[in-house]
């Protein structure tokens, strides 16, 4: 198709757009941070994407910019439009990823289900909203957190000083989000993918499995969720992507609370560690469909493959130990298991690679899934 995408940022979202781009034939370029990151099979440079003159260098000859994560500064964001570059999501849409408080206000304007919250600039004020929610909550930095970075359980407001004091000489305002403790069942993520023109594309709502604050596990679609969950979420999906003007992918993340309601907890607006299971499991890959979506090219079919797909994420293992062996050994025990490696250099915790099992029966897809992925730990 002679069509031309630049992915700001080299990591595995990157690398895992590479081979549908190459499938669709259009070409991918990705500025990487350094060298050797995860997508430098496609890297055509390096350099800082907090640089407005790096970035704009490279977007120069580019049909859209779309981005590996939300990190990328506003006034760089803004450089790229006012020359006339194509941005997808575009600022105003990547503003309510980039910082929760402006996310939260901006979804109470919609309308959206949220835990009850607030920003606070003291710890008077957090204890005002602790005595309010029986001495507990959660408390997060409005920028930067992911992978249950920036995210805590408090019980007194004095837990947040060092918080309050990192911020005090921040330019975005020296707030901290504050939000009820949820009580919740399970977690749930629900994608959707919406082009320029407007076309909007809902997958099946998953149930994600965390782990000291990570994905560990998605399970798809989510088990025992009734005709309503599902109809919900994708109404919230598809309002939220509507609403903030989402350009690609878009995941929302979602408690379901004990007494069946659909909470937003986090927003993503890129491919998502919730959607990794589509690359075996669905009709259309996210990443495919992320493409598809920055360029305006008509919109994949969502739907499932088969009635269930499990995705592990592999976490690492011994920073001494070579990766090849173990994944040589996953592959011959699980022949049926999709094991794919970001080429990343293992340590302990380290998102290196995942694997996805489909089929027709949940428990039998679940134990080889988490079977294959076995073979990585310690």
């Amino acid at each position: 198709m002679a069509l031309r995408v630049g992915v700001v940022g080299g990591g595995q979202l990157a690398r895992m757009m590479i081979a549908p781009a190459v499938e669709l034939g259009i070409e991918i370029r990705v500025l990487a941070e350094e060298a050797g990151m995860s997508a430098s099979l496609a890297a055509t440079a390096e350099g800082d994407y907090r640089d407005v003159d790096t970035v704009l260098a490279f977007a120069q000859d580019v049909d859209v910019v779309t981005f590996d994560h939300e990190h990328v500064p506003q006034d760089v964001l803004a450089a790229l439009v006012g020359g006339g570059v194509a941005v997808h999501p575009g600022p105003d849409a990547l503003r309510h990823a980039q910082d929760k408080i402006v996310m939260r206000t901006r979804l109470a304007e919609l309308g959206m289900p949220q835990p009850d919250w607030a920003a606070v600039s003291n710890t008077d004020e957090l204890q005002v909203f602790l005595d309010a929610h029986g001495g507990r909550a959660v408390v997060k930095t409005p920028r930067g957190g992911y992978d249950g970075k920036g995210v805590r359980v408090i019980g007194a407001a004095t837990e947040a000083d060092d918080w309050f004091a990192a911020l005090a000489e921040d330019t975005h305002g020296g707030r901290l989000l504050v939000e009820e403790l949820v009580d919740f069942s399970r977690e749930l993520a629900q994608q959707v993918a919406r082009r320029p023109s407007g076309d909007v594309r809902a997958y099946p709502v998953v149930e994600t499995v965390q782990r000291g604050g990570v994905c560990a596990e998605v399970l798809a679609p989510a088990p025992h969720a009734s005709i309503r969950c599902s109809d919900v979420a994708a109404q919230i999906g598809v309002a939220i992507a509507e609403g903030l003007g989402v350009t690609g992918m878009l995941a929302v993340e979602l408690f379901e609370t004990t007494d069946e309601r659909l909470l937003v907890n986090e927003l993503a607006m890129r491919p998502h560690n919730s959607g990794h299971w589509t690359q075996d499991g669905a009709v259309t890959s996210q990443f495919e469909q992320h493409l598809r979506a920055v360029l305006d090219l008509p919109l994949g079919d969502p739907s499932p493959r088969a009635p269930w797909s499990v995705m592990v994420n592999i976490l690492g293992g011994p920073e001494s130990d070579a990766l090849d062996d173990r994944f040589a050994a996953a592959m011959e025990a699980h022949p049926a298991a999709k094991v794919h490696t970001y080429g990343k250099a293992p340590r302990p915790g380290r998102k290196v690679g995942h694997v996805t099992v489909s089929g027709d029966d949940l428990d039998d897809v679940a134990y080889e899934a988490r079977a294959a992925a076995s073979h990585f730990l310690d």
